[in-house]
């Protein structure tokens, strides 16, 4: 097929370079000139795990491509995907869906034959009827034009595969064109097994922050059963295993450590919260905003066990070497971001702080340029009174605790992911202490 992307970002991006790999000619549409030009050279602008072999493959074998034109992308498709931005709103708790009516605003008055629009940003309940009105408005093709909304469920790190190969797929829409569409375009998917919901749009739309939430009620769960083995000098990753075991439970994203973050899960949390709020849900709406406020304590907790690891003693003109920038390993993305917002508070409690990190430093810099950086591992730790594992990379769990033993000035270690087999740490020298573990 011919399909359009608009917007290229961490979602925009991933979807082009795997629609492309599936076979379609693709076309992404971004407004920044400077980054189209960067993708049409085949330069990921962001970091995603096999995304930059993947866009260098299609752009170089002309399959690619991108444009700051959307008459260009309304020419050549006839299937455009919107995966344009939706941050929180000002009021803080729903999504600021501009970017999308904007898209739609600029792409469908182009539109003068029968294709199809499929809404991949996550947004408001009730967004589809709305695009669907302004596009049969807007467009020459009236109702030639199908809109689908087809909810994402990428896990950041993992786009790439998560595209070519996800769990399930879902399409809210109300014609027979609409599925025709989305199962054409998804059809070398579809042929492996992978199962399809076909739904009406609001179901659609409710399904991604159901499932977001959801994880965020697991991260959050497991959080105060840490703090409970805090006070009870219990192990919370013996409770984990313990849990997951239980097939009603499962072990999957129920990790204690500093909280969720990133672009995605903190927003639709708030968004889902507010949606039960504005739907009358009210004790749902309690019971999501109880998850909500145990991840904002998270920097507080983990600030108090850097003090209790120091000896009880504060923090200020203390060395500490932070592990960490992006939200979770496998991207550079530091968006909301538990691993900043903990160095954030070392810094201001007086910390002389170092952050590494090995894909997000150009991207904390920006966001945090007051943090000191290094791309350096074994130099990152060099005089440290304190190191901080703030997001679980590969580089820090592989890392060998007896090469790095007589770097730091004090080898005491505060794992706040919980992340680390603590053993070989403490056997090569190292004091460890972990949320929610004893024998430190």
């Amino acid at each position: 097929m011919r399909v359009s992307v608009i917007g290229c970002g961490h979602l925009g991006i991933p979807h082009a370079a795997a629609m492309a790999e599936l076979g379609h000619e693709v076309v992404g549409v971004d407004v920044d000139r400077h980054k189209v030009d960067r993708l049409n050279a085949g330069e990921c602008p962001i970091y995603e795990a096999a995304l930059p072999e993947l866009l260098a493959r299609h752009t170089a074998g002309g399959r690619l491509r991108f444009t700051t034109d959307i008459r260009e992308a309304a020419r050549f498709a006839e299937l455009h995907f919107i995966g344009v931005g939706t941050p929180i709103d000002a009021d803080g708790r729903s999504y600021d869906t501009g970017q999308v009516y904007g898209a739609v605003r600029q792409l469908a008055p182009h539109l003068d034959r029968p294709c199809t629009i499929v809404g991949k940003s996550t947004v408001t309940v009730g967004t589809t009827v709305r695009v669907t009105a302004l596009v049969q408005r807007l467009a020459p093709a009236a109702t030639g034009v199908e809109v689908v909304w087809n909810p994402e469920f990428l896990r950041e790190g993992h786009a790439v595969e998560d595209t070519l190969r996800p769990d399930r797929i879902i399409a809210g829409l109300t014609t027979a064109g609409g599925e025709k569409a989305i199962r054409a375009v998804y059809a070398p998917i579809l042929d492996t097994g992978v199962p399809i919901f076909i739904t009406d749009p609001p179901t659609a739309e409710l399904a991604k922050g159901a499932a977001n939430t959801f994880l965020g009620l697991k991260i959050s769960y497991i959080n105060a059963v840490s703090d409970m083995c805090e006070a009870a000098g219990g192990d919370v990753s013996r409770i984990v295993d313990i849990l997951g075991i239980d097939p009603r439970i499962g072990s999957g994203g129920m990790r204690p450590g500093i909280g969720y973050g990133g672009g995605c899960l903190p927003k639709d949390v708030r968004a889902f919260t507010a949606s039960a709020r504005r739907l009358g849900a009210d004790r749902a709406a309690a019971l999501l905003r109880a998850a909500e406020e145990i991840n904002e304590t998270r920097t507080d907790v983990a600030l108090d066990l850097v003090i209790r690891a120091n000896g009880g003693r504060t923090v200020k003109n203390l060395k500490v070497t932070v592990w960490g920038a992006a939200f979770k390993p496998g991207t550079n993305d530091v968006r909301e971001s538990p691993a900043l917002a903990l160095a954030q508070a070392l810094r201001q409690n007086g910390a002389i702080v170092t952050v590494h990190d090995p894909q997000a430093v150009p991207t904390a810099v920006v966001r945090n340029p007051e943090l000191d950086y290094t791309d350096d591992l074994p130099a990152s730790v060099n005089g440290a009174d304190l190191v901080v594992l703030a997001t679980e990379w590969p580089e820090y769990l592989q890392a060998d605790p007896r090469e790095l033993l007589s770097r730091p000035a004090r080898a005491l270690l505060v794992d706040c992911r919980t992340a680390l087999d603590p053993a070989p740490w403490r056997t090569a020298g190292w004091t460890v202490h972990q949320l929610g573990r004893p024998g430190r």
